[in-house]
């Protein structure tokens, strides 16, 4: 996807122009990781960039005092979008190599939202890591959620259809892994263009929510 700076941004996207977008989804490669070997193997893959988008899913809890472990970690390259499921294979040390490697940079949204829940399954510190939402904020943006921050600055919906999904199901469906994987995607494309706006400064914020 070419990245084309939009020279009006929103303050604060309004949810009903979302529904009106064209819908964007990762076309490169999709591949689900469900033995350690496997997690070798992609992680040596992903060791090949400098730059990579990151996300977690966890099963929904829909009773009061039930809690469930992060079931999936996918991180993207760019080209190809790794799905570690995690509910199987535990947090493999290579894994935790990739996250709190400084030389790496990894990019995602509220990610201390997910490594509190990585860290439940291992410890670790992680490195190299950047929230878009610290970036966001800098702009004057007031947006915080993915769908509402890649409608405003990209004007395409992501759709969230399959968030509350079993996370831990036996097969993860075609839309469930396009759907993690096109998170994890469009965290690297709202990073990069982010930093060619703070960059360049060629955007001005609107306060009408409705303007197409």
């Amino acid at each position: 996807m070419q990245i084309i700076p939009q020279r009006e941004l929103f303050v604060s996207t309004n949810k009903a122009l979302i529904a009106t977008l064209p819908r964007f989804v990762f076309s490169g490669k999709i591949v689900v990781i469900q033995s350690e070997s496997e997690a070798i193997r992609a992680v040596q893959v992903l060791r090949r960039s400098t730059l990579l988008g990151i996300d977690t899913e966890t099963r929904p809890a829909f009773k009061k005092g039930v809690t469930h472990k992060v079931a999936l970690l996918q991180i993207c390259d760019g080209k190809v979008c790794f799905l570690f499921r995690l509910n199987q294979i535990g947090m493999p040390s290579c894994l935790v190599e990739l996250l709190s490697d400084p030389s790496i940079t990894k990019v995602g949204l509220s990610l201390k939202d997910d490594f509190l829940m990585l860290r439940h399954r291992k410890k670790f510190s992680p490195n190299g890591c950047i929230d878009i939402q610290h970036l966001v904020g800098d702009l004057g943006i007031k947006d915080m959620s993915l769908q509402k921050l890649f409608a405003n600055i990209f004007r395409q919906k992501i759709s969230k259809n399959v968030q509350l999904s079993n996370w831990e199901a036996d097969v993860l469906t075609a839309a469930q892994q396009t759907y993690a994987a096109t998170d994890a995607y469009a965290c690297i494309l709202l990073y990069e263009a982010l930093k060619l706006y703070s960059r360049h400064k060629n955007y001005t914020l609107i306060e009408n929510e409705n303007r197409p």
